[in-house]
């Protein structure tokens, strides 16, 4: 497609519009409901083998978490409500020697526990003033995407495996939770409990932002484990990419 850079000739372009309604026309061959992977790669198939200036599509699809709702504790027959913040992500590439690759994910997925947290022992100078603190509010918004090492047979089921096993590892068991040492360490845990979950999986990326609340004394009051100010800003974001061993390790999207 170099030519229309260089030469200013749209000869063989693909345009947008085109783009578009491929978009629909794909979507509408399907014969049953699929998941975001499935659908990406029949899309990015259709690109490649339809156009020959296209050596490789690349295509994202966003999940929005809209789920039936109950009315009285009967399920509506059409009534919808989105249930959540987060959204499942696909990325998909395809090329003409029919190579394809397949990244999910999830991003926004906002979780928080009140007790089982702390962070100390860490370095103090003449710039610090945090204190330790063996208790402390946890709260994040969770974007994480993890790439497979080969054909997945069901892709909801590897989602679901791999979101249970953020839940997991972030809260611990129901009645007495799981101490986190700090948002790393958690991190680390997660990513080692979805390897464990989901075979396919080869490795995966994190970005945990530390979303803060504040201790607060009211005034003519003492601070009793009630009152916290929630804070946007400023807050440290954790990153990592964990790998199996001998995979090789993606870059974040």
């Amino acid at each position: 497609m170099a030519h229309a850079f260089i030469e200013g000739s749209n000869a063989d372009m693909t345009a947008t519009d085109t783009q578009k309604n491929t978009v629909y026309f794909v979507a509408k061959q399907c014969s049953q409901r699929c998941t975001p992977e499935e659908y990406a790669i029949a899309l990015a198939k259709h690109y490649v083998k339809t156009y020959p200036k296209v050596s490789k599509a690349k295509i994202r699809v966003e999940e929005q978490p809209w789920k039936r709702i109950d009315v009285g504790g009967t399920p509506h027959q059409h009534g919808f409500a989105m249930t959540g913040t987060e959204v499942r992500t696909a990325d998909v590439s395809v090329d003409d020697q029919d190579k394809v690759e397949v990244t999910s994910g999830v991003n926004n997925f906002r979780v928080l526990k009140t007790t089982q947290s702390g962070y100390e022992g860490f370095l103090h100078d003449k710039y610090t003033l945090l204190p330790d603190s063996r208790d402390r509010i946890l709260a994040t918004a969770i974007t994480s995407n993890w790439k497979y090492s080969g054909h997945v047979e069901d892709y909801n089921k590897a989602y679901e495996g791999a979101k249970a096993a953020i839940i997991n590892k972030f809260y611990g068991p129901p009645t007495k939770g799981v101490y986190s040492p700090s948002v790393q360490y958690t991190l680390y845990q997660m990513a080692l409990e979805m390897f464990a979950k989901v075979p396919e999986m080869d490795s995966v990326f994190f970005n945990l932002p530390n979303l803060h609340f504040l201790p607060l004394s009211p005034v003519t009051s003492k601070f009793e484990n009630d009152i916290y100010v929630a804070t946007s800003e400023p807050h440290g974001d954790i990153e990592a990419v964990v790998t199996r061993k001998d995979a090789m390790p993606h870059a974040k999207l």
